[in-house]
């Protein structure tokens, strides 16, 4: 592990969020940052990928694989919540941030929120740092691993095709979408996401980074515990009553087929 590249990486990031805590001052909503959150990655991989460069070593067609296939995904995820979230209110998940930290939350959201996220993001960036920085030929742990990756990036936008496209139907205003991809599991959409960063992984440890380990495992726990699947389900039902049904019979991250709840 080079921990130089490792915190050059760091240092990118934090000017980025910088950029973005200075726009959220402009704008007096945070909201933003959401959209910001995959392109940390992007700023972080190719912060690592000039740094090998500038160290007189050649990018890897490992390396340009990561790079490709980071790119796709941060862009579209990015366009996705920059789309979701437009308009001049703030996200209610802020909001109440905002209202918790008063009054002084314009300027403690530089760490609240921009530099919590990039500190994060730099964690689970591991995974990125160890494949772009390993000289290791393609093997099949490779293929594996972008198979994964590609497979959850496709899962995760069909969920989101799937999830907006219900939401914009003003009949389903207050009602549960338990068709398609959510048919199978109640977060599709943090499934795929999941099955991307341990993609990731996978393509760095065939490149002998079984230390980024940790980069899979932040996410994974971000997703069910933290910002995900645990803050969504707290307290649904009592805004969605037939919530309480699907919870029932649909399972709660790992897709499989809906339980039959009047057995």
């Amino acid at each position: 592990m080079n921990w130089s590249i490792y915190f050059s990486g760091l240092a990118a990031m934090a000017v980025f969020a910088f950029a973005g805590w200075l726009l959220s001052l402009y704008r007096n909503n945070v909201t933003h940052v959401d959209s910001m959150w995959s392109l940390f990655f992007m700023v972080a991989a190719f912060s690592f990928s000039a740094c090998v460069h500038h160290l007189g070593q050649d990018i890897s067609q490992r390396a340009l694989l990561v790079l490709i296939l980071l790119s796709i995904w941060a862009l579209r995820l990015c366009l996705y919540l920059t789309w979701r979230n437009w308009g001049p209110h703030e996200d209610h998940r802020y909001a109440a941030i905002r209202k918790n930290n008063a009054p002084y939350f314009k300027f403690t959201s530089i760490y609240i929120v921009f530099g919590l996220q990039a500190v994060l993001a730099w964690v689970v960036s591991l995974s990125l740092l160890g494949a772009i920085t390993s000289d290791a030929p393609l093997n099949g742990a490779d293929a594996a691993g972008a198979l994964l990756m590609i497979s959850g990036l496709i899962w995760e936008t069909v969920a989101d095709y799937q999830l907006s496209r219900f939401k914009n139907k003003p009949a389903n205003h207050g009602k549960v979408l338990n068709q398609g991809l959510w048919r199978f599991s109640r977060h599709p959409n943090y499934f795929g996401e999941c099955c991307v960063w341990w993609g990731f992984y996978l393509m760095a440890l065939a490149g002998g980074a079984w230390w980024s380990v940790p980069s899979a495992l932040l996410m994974t726990l971000l997703l069910l515990k933290v910002s995900g699947v645990a803050l969504l389900e707290k307290d649904i039902a009592e805004r969605r009553p037939d919530y309480i049904e699907y919870l029932k019979s649909t399972n709660r991250f790992i897709p499989w087929l809906p339980k039959d709840i009047n057995r």
